[in-house]
């Protein structure tokens, strides 16, 4: 997704008692403008591989940045990916409340620490969230973790990050490599979330950790993966570059299908009786169960028509 940086614009004062400046003739002016147009070109090809990776916070877009028009077909393709995953959401949906639902009719679900932890993480960053206490320190550690996402990712991949910032306006970052993976991981990953669990099991390499530790690695999940999801829901109708890179519908159809996923390795984690094999089994269940519906309405359709 080759991108032109965004232009610089340099600001300055300047006095009234300035000296005049000698009139220059036309061919000084035309020798100028020559050199000005050489510098803007040679700035280009110097930065034609660089990509950005933008998130655009406040309802703010770049400012004198626009995405290059997507062709026909590309955008044909776009919409077909995303109706092809609209299956696969609705079977991990399903599944995923029927696994919850079942589980939560055992009275051992209810009596799991490690549940109810997580339940009072989310719980108290939802509060805080409509609260809006500490509203500006919030939005610029989202805006962080959603950056620091895209930097990750851009490693994972190899590609190199030549410039980067973040503002509670928003954030970017300049790199040479980018794809769909990359513009859309800060919105399925919950970064701090996936760092308290990192920083947990280090120390438990390292250190024999009381068993307090696990309850509070278990709120701390839940409080900041409520904070991804809810700062996301906050951000994504805010007029994203990095959704309209690959298609706005096929963007958000991903996003809800990687989030259902992670969800469910959360609860699976946590919560025994959702064990990932049963999860899984179920999945493969209900994926049988829906393409036989599917077939059968066909078949329906087809004879129908032909009597």
């Amino acid at each position: 997704m080759a991108r032109t940086p965004k232009k610089q614009i340099r600001l300055g004062s300047t006095t009234g008692n300035a000296r005049r400046k000698r009139r220059q003739s036309f061919s000084e002016i035309l020798a100028k403008a020559n050199a000005r147009a050489h510098e803007r070109i040679n700035r280009r090809l110097g930065q034609r591989d660089l990509k950005h990776v933008r998130a655009s916070i406040a309802g703010t877009a770049v400012f004198g940045y626009e995405d290059p028009p997507a062709g026909l077909v590309i955008r044909m393709f776009r919409w077909l990916m995303g109706l092809l995953l609209l299956p696969l959401c609705w079977i991990t949906s399903w599944t995923f409340f029927m696994q919850f639902s079942d589980a939560a009719q055992k009275r051992e679900f209810w009596e799991m620490p490690a549940f109810w932890y997580f339940a009072i993480g989310v719980l108290l960053m939802t509060g805080w969230f409509f609260s809006g206490l500490l509203r500006s320190f919030f939005l610029y550690l989202y805006v962080l973790g959603h950056e620091l996402t895209h930097i990750l990712s851009i490693w994972a991949f190899r590609g190199r990050v030549s410039d980067w910032g973040v503002s509670l306006d928003g954030g970017y970052v300049t790199t040479n490599k980018s794809n769909i993976f990359i513009a859309l991981s800060p919105y399925f990953v919950p970064l701090w979330a996936a760092l308290g669990v990192v920083l947990h099991l280090l120390l438990g390499l390292a250190f024999e950790l009381p068993p307090v530790t696990d309850k509070i690695l278990f709120g701390w999940v839940g409080f900041f993966w409520a904070f991804h999801l809810l700062w996301t829901l906050w951000m994504i109708p805010r007029d994203q570059p990095d959704l309209r890179e690959n298609g706005t519908f096929l963007s958000l159809v991903i996003i809800y299908l990687a989030n259902q996923l992670v969800l469910a390795a959360l609860l699976c984690a946590a919560a025994k009786p959702l064990g990932f094999g049963e999860f899984g089994e179920e999945w493969v269940a209900n994926a049988a169960r829906t393409m036989e519906g599917a077939l059968r309405m066909v078949r329906e359709i087809r004879y129908g028509s032909a009597s």
